[in-house]
């Protein structure tokens, strides 16, 4: 999802972009990503590689590790072997969720499960292979082609199909095309760092934002009912809130993002026309 809305990005601008599914390029294979690398000769290189599926990664801990740890070392590797910029993606799951307000560059990374533990490993992976890394962090990533809550939950509504979305857990909505915009902008201001990347705003519930999604687009807010994180009996513990704000983004002269709910908007309003 979020490769397919940065490629789509990026050729807007003219960049030539080259662009490799998960079959094409194996991250976790050091000599497949230096061979690669050596022929193509990036000037860019942004990773949206990752094993996302957090209950997985607890009984399948060695793919999360491959892909979200040891694919983005093998990455850093080879593009400081070819001086190309990198621009990695992590997650507001390197957290507890034990902070009240927003988490920024200055608080403690302490991720609750294996996901969390293997994005952080990536972040490490990426600092010490490569000082001109840019880590990007993000978290609830919602756009045309997803399959996660955020993304499908306009469709199901719209089947008048009752959810059930949790009223206790919070973050900070992220319209993919605006996280691929944001990256784009820091490939070129080439400043090596953690970013916090979301929609502003003070971010929501997944109900909230089921909610949000009848009233934008005129549905049946009867068919959200709220449940508890707790109902739901997942096998990896989560962030009860994992809002994330980033210290340095408009101070190096970047635009504040636009908040969550304009976004959303823009969101649905292209999933009408495209359908």
């Amino acid at each position: 999802m979020v490769a397919r809305a940065t490629i789509a990005h990026c050729r807007s601008l003219g960049d030539e972009v080259v662009s490799f599914t998960r079959e094409a390029l194996d991250i976790g294979d050091p000599s497949a990503v230096t061979g690669s690398f050596e022929d193509i000769r990036p000037d860019a290189v942004i990773n949206c590689a990752a094993y996302t599926n957090v209950d997985g990664a607890e009984s399948e801990p060695s793919a999360s590790e491959r892909a979200n740890s040891l694919g983005v070392k093998n990455l850093a590797a080879a593009c400081r072997q070819v001086d190309s910029r990198f621009v990695t993606i992590s997650t507001d799951y390197v957290f507890d969720g034990k902070n009240d307000g927003f988490y920024t560059q200055r608080d403690t990374p302490n991720p609750l499960g294996v996901y969390g533990r293997t994005k952080l490993d990536g972040e490490i992976h990426a600092r010490n292979e490569y000082a001109r890394s840019i880590i990007v962090r993000s978290g609830w990533i919602y756009g045309t082609g997803g399959t996660n809550f955020l993304s499908v939950v306009r469709k199901l509504l719209g089947e008048q199909k009752p959810i059930s979305a949790i009223s206790d857990s919070y973050g900070t909505p992220t319209f993919a095309n605006d996280l691929a915009a944001r990256m784009r902008e820091l490939v070129e201001l080439d400043l090596p760092g953690i970013f916090h990347v979301t929609n502003a705003g003070d971010g929501t519930s997944y109900a909230g934002f089921a909610e949000k999604v009848c009233e934008l687009s005129g549905m049946n807010g009867e068919l959200v009912r709220s449940v508890s994180k707790n109902d739901l009996q997942r096998p990896a513990a989560r962030p009860v809130s994992s809002k994330l704000a980033c210290l340095f983004s408009e101070r190096i002269g970047l635009s504040p993002m636009r908040k969550w709910d304009e976004a959303l908007g823009a969101f649905l309003d292209s999933e009408r026309l495209a359908n």
